[in-house]
């Protein structure tokens, strides 16, 4: 076996261990997943992705090493950004605590199906028309650009999600709440539950990121070990770090202009390439690193949710 190959069966092998321990033995039905188990978890999915970078580090070099922990933390930061979105849906359809380990749990596994997916076919486009790469450079320019002018999660409307409009149009739901089915019966006929519609809009939600991430991570790297390994690893982790940040992912009110930046500089660094001007890895690594921790002190430092001014009858 060449080492990409031993690399790839260490990433099936781990993968199925880490999903038996975190998400089966660790995880109980109906169970609210305290901060301190997901900060646990948490850790755990990030040495897990550290250990495995030190892996290809020594089996294929540190080119690949760099380039693997440059597009994981490009997809991490992507994911915590998913995870705004996620607060809203569970919101908007008041999913009880207790459903949000096993909701989490399906969409992910089927995010990481499509993503799998849309992986396969980008690295087909590639190999057949270079030139694609700079359509995804300049799109990625636009991206950035959007997301650094206007808060997309206040412009994300669930009721106006694609996938959910398509679901009331063409499937029965139950309107029912607190509801800890996926399908019901009333009337003699099978109904869809909330639980159902939040799983699809969540893999939804995720495929419609990953038309941003997945371009982001050509960008830094076109060897399919690192595209595959990076993006499952970061969506792996997202569940417990939704649990970690739930509480906390108003307080990074800059973050989303971290990342934006980040996007524009991915997507310039790939339409640089047209002029044959390439940057070492260690630059993109560098860069997201500093726009990452950059976007988050300053959240901290500088909070947009100033305090209100009581008023004169309140006063009195």
């Amino acid at each position: 076996m060449t080492p990409q190959q031993w690399t790839y069966a260490v990433f099936g092998i781990v993968i199925v261990l880490a999903l038996i321990f975190d998400l089966g033995l660790l995880s109980k039905k109906g169970e609210v997943m305290s901060i301190k188990k997901a900060l646990l978890q948490t850790c755990f999915w990030v040495a897990l992705s550290m250990g495995f970078c030190a892996f290809i580090w020594y089996e294929d070099g540190s080119r690949l090493a760099v380039e693997f922990m440059s597009a994981y933390l490009m997809e991490w930061s992507l994911s915590i950004d998913n995870i705004f979105v996620f607060i809203l849906i569970f919101g908007f359809f008041k999913i009880k605590e207790t459903s949000y380990a096993r909701v989490l749990l399906i969409g992910i596994l089927m995010a990481i199906v499509f993503r799998a997916i849309f992986i396969t076919v980008g690295v087909a486009l590639i190999a057949q028309f270079g030139w694609i790469l700079y359509i995804f450079g300049a799109f990625l320019v636009y991206t950035g650009v959007k997301m650094f002018m206007v808060d997309q999660h206040e412009e994300f409307k669930p009721e106006e999600n694609f996938a959910y409009r398509i679901m009331q149009k063409y499937l029965r739901i139950s309107n029912q709440p607190n509801v800890d089915k996926f399908t019901i019966k009333q009337n003699g006929k099978v109904y869809f539950t909330t639980l159902t519609v939040v799983v699809v809009m969540l893999a939804f939600t995720d495929i419609v990121f990953a038309l941003d991430s997945i371009p982001a991570v050509f960008a830094i790297s076109k060897e399919p070990l690192v595209v595959y390994t990076s993006n499952i690893f970061a969506v792996l982790g997202l569940r417990s770090l939704f649990f970690l940040l739930r509480g906390a992912v108003d307080k990074f009110d800059y973050l989303q202009q971290g990342i934006a930046i980040v996007l524009v500089f991915i997507g310039l660094k790939m339409l640089a390439e047209i002029w044959h001007f390439k940057l070492p890895v260690w630059v993109s690594l560098v860069v997201i690193v500093l726009c990452l921790a950059g976007s988050i002190v300053y959240s901290i430092l500088f909070d947009k949710k100033l305090p209100v001014k009581p008023t004169e009858s309140e006063e009195s």
